[in-house]
């Protein structure tokens, strides 16, 4: 049994390491039954809003600059301040994300935490790798599944002095599609769970935590005022 899922690989890529990784991210999400995929480079998302609004899952990705996401990437993500956030377009979607480095550590762990916090600032579901630690035995080599250890999300490491057609290894793009495929599964359970429960997806409360609170507890509107939401004083 399949259902039906969208996701978007949204990325930045600054020499073509990255976007190796965000290809195969997709390829695994592509090769799981009813899951379609579209790539989205960061500076083309502002005109393709609607693509990411549409998506079930957003997997998102960038080279790890100074210990943080590129600035690229950072501008769309501030981007999102406009209208996804402002109306919790993207809640309840699937998140997951991934960071590429020439080092081995980097700092990567500090661009997933971003990405994790943006997600979770949209109200969205952060997915982790579901991997367990690689490289870490006698018996075990660079070729495994997840050889730099991350858990939060996909790091990949690509020697500066190589090309992109060469580098991340094999073993970084494997550990990539192994997240798409992830994802993709993932958000297939979700839709079928809410299908089930007869839960559609739906946008988010926009505003404050105020219009979220049944109880509409700790707010004070002055007498004869009004505030955003339309409320007036009693």
């Amino acid at each position: 049994m399949s259902a039906p899922v969208k996701v978007v690989v949204v990325y930045h890529s600054g020499y073509g390491h990255t976007v190796k990784i965000a290809e195969a991210v997709a390829r695994g999400a592509a090769a799981t039954d009813g899951a379609t995929v579209e790539l989205v480079p960061a500076d083309e998302a502002p005109g393709r809003w609607d693509i990411l609004d549409d998506a079930d899952a957003i997997v998102m990705g960038a080279p790890t600059y100074m210990g943080s996401l590129s600035a690229p990437f950072k501008a769309f993500m501030d981007a999102t301040s406009n209208l996804q956030y402002v109306e919790k377009r993207w809640a309840g979607k699937i998140a997951a994300g991934f960071a590429n480095g020439a080092s081995r550590g980097g700092d990567k762990q500090n661009s997933l935490i971003q990405l994790m916090t943006f997600a979770a600032q949209h109200q969205m579901h952060w997915v982790n790798l579901g991997l367990n630690y690689g490289n870490n035995r006698s018996y075990t080599n660079e070729d495994i599944l997840n050889r730099d250890s991350y858990t939060l999300g996909m790091a990949g490491q690509a020697d500066m002095d190589q090309s992109g057609d060469v580098a991340p290894p094999y073993s970084d793009i494997r550990t990539a599609e192994f997240l798409g495929r992830r994802v993709a599964e993932v958000a297939q359970e979700l839709a079928v769970g809410r299908a089930w429960l007869g839960r559609p997806a739906n946008r988010g409360v926009a505003g404050g935590a105020d219009n979220q609170d049944p109880e509409r507890r700790g707010v004070v509107i002055p007498e004869g005022e009004t505030i955003p939401n339309g409320l007036v004083a009693a």
